[in-house]
């Protein structure tokens, strides 16, 4: 039996970090792509006339747009590393909820839900912090403690 409790306790730290790991992948080319696919001026002046039927100030939807893609890009990379991931997590949640209440507005209801698609896994990443062992967080820990 103790075998067994060791063997998922492994199995749910590697799932974690595999996930952790695919999912910073994820939002850093996000943010990379976006970077380098015509700036985040460009982005954002492609992206602002989107919200042209909402109550959201022209200047304040480009401002928040060109932020996106390092915003994206960071929250990625650190992802990816496991460092500050309790901040990470939290900051990138804050993000798609800020998506998720542009997108509303605008009522464009298919891409809300692939938001909250990226919600939920914020979330389940945030709850399962625990797990968040293969990570220089952890790495981290360990220095400090010796």
């Amino acid at each position: 039996m103790i075998g067994a409790t060791s063997s998922s306790s492994l199995d749910r730290r590697l799932a974690y970090g595999v996930f952790r790991f695919t999912f910073g992948i994820d939002i850093l080319i996000h943010g990379a792509g976006r970077l380098f696919g015509g700036g985040a001026a460009g982005f954002a002046a492609k992206t602002s006339s989107e919200f042209a039927g909402t109550p959201l100030p022209h200047s304040l939807v480009s401002a928040f747009l060109i932020v996106v893609p390092f915003a994206e890009a960071a929250l990625g990379l650190l992802l990816v590393l496991g460092l500050f991931t309790r901040w990470t997590l939290t900051l990138g949640g804050l993000l798609i909820a800020a998506l998720v209440f542009g997108t509303a507005l605008r009522s464009d209801w298919t891409t809300v839900g692939i938001q909250m698609i990226y919600a939920i896994i914020y979330y389940s990443l945030l709850r399962n912090l625990a797990d968040n062992y293969f990570s220089v967080d952890t790495l981290l820990a360990r220095s400090r403690s010796s």
